[in-house]
């Protein structure tokens, strides 16, 4: 007589490595503001925490494929996972596209990637309580826009003190860098978007 063998639908927590893969970006965001300080050697974190973020997220796609019951729609927690990637994806390619024209981050590249690091701190907030139910994961979504609005603010008084320079290669290397800084919020704000999407289609 034969034995029937029954196996149960794999139920990872897949938010937990959403979380984690959160944690790298922060990470690397951090390394962003190092590098943007002065600290030319934390490139090397920012692309180390883009490679690991990657692997995070593969992670959580062939889990979520085979997962029995997502937490929230398989939808949403993908395209947050893949949203929150080109953040850090957008990081690394500033830092390279520095490396290439051999210039140095200024004061308001700093002063952007602080932002930038604020907004992914309130992005990860926000994936915390979609975890948790601990208070309202919109709240810090709206934080995190609100960040992203001081990285566009500051965009714009980089951008007009650039007309006062004479050194017309330094002028357009900068504002390229400058462009890529804006890009990074604005994927920033793509994130938070998903995540009051999320919660509205849950609600």
């Amino acid at each position: 007589m034969s034995t029937k063998r029954w196996f149960l639908p794999e139920n990872p927590d897949l938010f937990g490595m959403l979380q984690e893969q959160a944690a790298i970006t922060m990470e690397g965001m951090h390394a962003l503001v190092r590098w943007a300080g002065g600290d030319a050697g934390s490139a090397d974190a920012v692309r180390d925490c883009e490679h690991r973020a990657d692997e995070k997220k593969r992670e959580l796609w062939r889990k979520l494929r085979d997962a029995f019951s997502p937490p929230i729609d398989a939808e949403d927690l993908y395209s947050l996972s893949a949203d929150l990637d080109e953040v850090l994806n957008a990081a690394k390619d500033l830092v390279r596209e520095a490396e290439i024209v051999q210039t140095a981050p200024d004061a308001p590249t700093e002063e952007m990637a602080g932002f930038l690091a604020e907004s992914v701190a309130h992005l990860a907030d926000a994936f915390s309580r979609l975890t948790t139910k601990d208070g309202d994961p919109t709240v810090d979504a709206d934080l995190a826009i609100k960040s992203q609005r001081h990285v566009e603010k500051a965009y714009r008084a980089a951008m007009s003190a650039l007309m006062d320079r004479d050194d017309l290669r330094q002028v357009i290397v900068y504002r390229e860098l400058y462009h890529r800084m804006l890009h990074i919020g604005d994927l920033t704000h793509v994130v938070a978007e998903r995540v009051w999407y999320a919660v509205v289609k849950e609600g």
